[in-house]
């Protein structure tokens, strides 16, 4: 590698995080773990638990991007100085050795920087809150029940890949295979930011296992990311604004869940926003499960009402359908993962069903223009 070239690159580099760090705001960072700590030193913090999770959890994070931000600072300045030696030993073997850790770590600062740009462009108002997410099958029959558990899986394995805890909180199954709905839970730090960009309707074209003709079947399944509701103020619900139904669960469930009613369905009626949960073995387990579920969506409700305003204000044209088709999952004819919305095409389906998504959800993010990015 060239110097002049490495030395570009290592100038675009530093010009990369100076941007990241004006944005970031290192020294806002310190003032806030600074009251941070205040808060985790109060002795009475752990009598409410659930109040002390979460001023742990937000300290350990900013903490944690702090560590990453002056650790890249320090590692793009030594950057220089690694290949000033290597060049000290051009044409030994010493030399060779140190010219390829050089370019690694060029490679691995680059790649690291890259990542945490994408990480500045989550400023929303609930971009840091961990995420809820619903799976609906839609048209498509048992294809599209089988296709829902699919991406269910997806975004499980894309939360395991980043270390965020997920956890499947309700579910419906399918009547053949796979599931009617299903709602996760995915708690990391801005777990939601990423997943809003997952919002909308995901198409899959196969040959379906469920035809014994073996015909081309296409399917979609609707995936509605919501942030986390942190507090009860937040979002209030008056009793009288509720229907709440209780029916028998279905599916898989020890006797006493599928011979009482246990299951519950909540209908918000100013909204029409409805949820039901059925996994718990508990009626109120379930309703408070469902109150949870209903108490994001209504904060969803919110955030895309504030964001078709912001449109409105700034003269866009939206779509009112939020649902609409925004990727294709194509493993018939061809193979092909498209999304629609930035043009990014992966030819590799099993690589993105395996949970393999960051590259949509940062095109998503960055909002390109011009020109069909692929990835390949």
């Amino acid at each position: 590698m060239a110097a002049v070239d490495v030395s570009d690159q290592i100038k675009e580099l530093d010009q990369t995080l100076r941007s990241i760090e004006a944005v970031l705001d290192p020294d806002q960072m310190r003032r806030k773990l600074a009251d941070l700590n205040e808060q985790v030193a109060v002795p009475d913090l752990w009598d409410d638990q659930a109040h002390a999770q979460k001023v742990t959890s937000r300290l350990s994070h900013l903490q944690g991007e702090l560590n990453r931000l002056e650790s890249l600072r320090q590692r793009l300045d030594d950057l220089s100085l690694l290949f000033e030696l290597a060049q000290g030993e051009e044409g030994t073997a010493d030399g060779e050795d140190a010219l390829r850790e050089a370019e690694a770590e060029l490679a691995t600062v680059k790649s690291a920087i890259g990542e945490l740009e994408v990480r500045t462009l989550l400023s929303g108002e609930y971009d840091e809150r961990d995420a809820l997410i619903t799976i609906r099958a839609e048209a498509g029959g048992v294809d599209a029940a089988d296709w829902a558990e699919m991406l269910m899986r997806m975004y499980l394995r894309w939360a395991e890949r980043h270390g965020f805890k997920a956890e499947i909180v309700e579910s419906t199954p399918g009547e053949e295979a796979g599931i009617r709905s299903a709602t996760i839970t995915v708690e990391g730090p801005y777990a939601y930011g990423y997943l809003k960009t997952e919002r909308g309707t995901h198409r899959l074209v196969r040959i379906s296992p469920f035809d014994f003709q073996r015909r081309r079947q296409t399917s979609f399944a609707l995936v509605d990311p919501t942030p986390q509701v942190e507090s009860d103020a937040e979002i209030e619900i008056r009793p009288e604004e509720l229907k709440i139904d209780t029916y028998r669960a279905t599916g898989a469930g020890g006797q006493n869940v599928n011979k009482t009613e246990t299951a519950i369905r909540i209908t918000h009626l100013p909204s029409g926003i409805v949820v039901s949960c059925q996994n718990e073995r508990s009626q109120l387990q379930n309703r408070e499960t469902a109150m949870r579920i209903l108490k994001a969506r209504l904060l969803e409700k919110r955030v895309l009402e504030q964001e078709a305003e912001q449109a409105r204000e700034r003269g866009e044209m939206r779509s009112a359908d939020w649902g609409s088709q925004i990727r294709s999952y194509v493993l018939h004819p061809y193979t092909l993962v498209k999304d629609h919305r930035t043009g990014v095409e992966v030819g590799d389906p099993t690589r993105v069903l395996d949970g393999d998504i960051d590259v949509f959800i940062e095109a998503a993010l960055s909002k390109p223009t011009g020109g069909t990015p692929t990835a390949q």
